[in-house]
């Protein structure tokens, strides 16, 4: 999980040092137009961007693409809270729950059948939880193998400068994996 401005974040399934580039690269583009425009980068602007440079590699004979996959979530004012899926090929598309790498197809079909539009906070961290722990190898979900990030507001109605980007503390995630391991995760 990275963080690429106050109000994006992005995790990563693949390759890290090529992510490792795009993602300094998204940064670097994030704060080149908050300094030009004064406000935030649009997400879907950041993401389009990004999936440019990695098509570009995909068209020439002697360069590697880039082999990463990325989910973006984020906010701006334009149309508010966003989670978009890029591919390696520079792919993107917008959803509203997707995952990504190892065994994404039965993360997919779990949240398919279990992601509700109007989920709580806390019922979409367990969801989570209980995703990892249905599709990762290991039988035993441990806290300092999963990293968890939000991108939320804590007031009701968003804005730009109540909008940021949190990790899971340690403690929270000694929790959810004790929850999803103990499996009474209801997810309301």
């Amino acid at each position: 999980m990275c963080k690429l401005d106050d109000h994006v974040a992005v995790a990563v399934a693949g390759i890290n040092s090529d992510a490792n580039l795009l993602i300094n690269s998204a940064r670097l583009f994030a704060q080149r137009y908050t300094a030009g425009y004064s406000e935030p980068v649009p997400i879907e602007q950041l993401v389009h961007h990004l999936c440019d440079q990695k098509q570009g590699y995909t068209q020439f004979g002697g360069l590697r693409p880039f082999g990463v996959s990325f989910l973006f979530a984020g906010w701006d004012k334009s149309s508010g809270f966003q989670l978009y899926q890029s591919d390696p090929s520079g792919n993107y598309a917008g959803w509203t729950a997707t995952a990504i790498g190892a065994n994404n197809q039965a993360a997919q079909a779990v949240l398919k059948s279990e992601y509700a539009p109007n989920m709580s906070l806390n019922a979409a961290r367990k969801l989570a939880v209980k995703v990892l722990k249905q599709t990762m190898d290991s039988t035993i979900l441990m806290p300092d193998k999963v990293e968890m990030c939000e991108v939320a507001c804590a007031y009701e109605v968003p804005s730009e400068k109540h909008i940021r980007f949190r990790m899971a503390s340690d403690k929270e995630l000694e929790e959810l994996c004790g929850l999803a391991n103990s499996a009474t995760l209801p997810t309301s």
